[in-house]
């Protein structure tokens, strides 16, 4: 079974209230950890685990974050509505300006990793 088909299909309706980002299954796929390809390539993104509150990172030796699993919840409604664009750098801008100030970059590594971007 691909994991990577975790959205919804283009086109198909959304119930009020509905988020298109199944939590479950980010909590399978990014449980045990996983190194998530950068969007550009040549690097990776160590994503440590995950919870309720989001999906934890890791930075080389360098530094650890979450981002939020409201804001990764958001992104992937407003991308499956069209309000995001689905280019990475496109898509960066837009989430800083919409949805978050920071973690833009690494919200859009998770997002192309679960199928959502190019």
């Amino acid at each position: 079974m691909d994991q990577r088909v975790l959205r919804l299909a283009p086109g198909r309706a959304m119930m009020a209230g509905a988020v298109p980002l199944d939590w479950e299954d980010v909590r399978r796929r990014y449980a045990a950890g996983a190194r998530v390809p950068t969007v550009a390539g040549g690097k990776a993104l160590d994503v440590t685990g995950v919870d309720d509150e989001g999906i934890h990172i890791r930075g080389g030796s360098l530094w650890t974050d979450v981002i939020p699993r409201r804001d990764l919840e958001r992104a992937a409604e407003l991308l499956e509505r069209g309000e995001l664009s689905r280019r990475p750098v496109a898509f960066v801008e837009e989430y800083h300006e919409k949805i978050a100030a920071t973690r833009g970059t690494s919200a859009a590594h998770i997002l192309k990793d679960l199928g959502y971007i190019a």
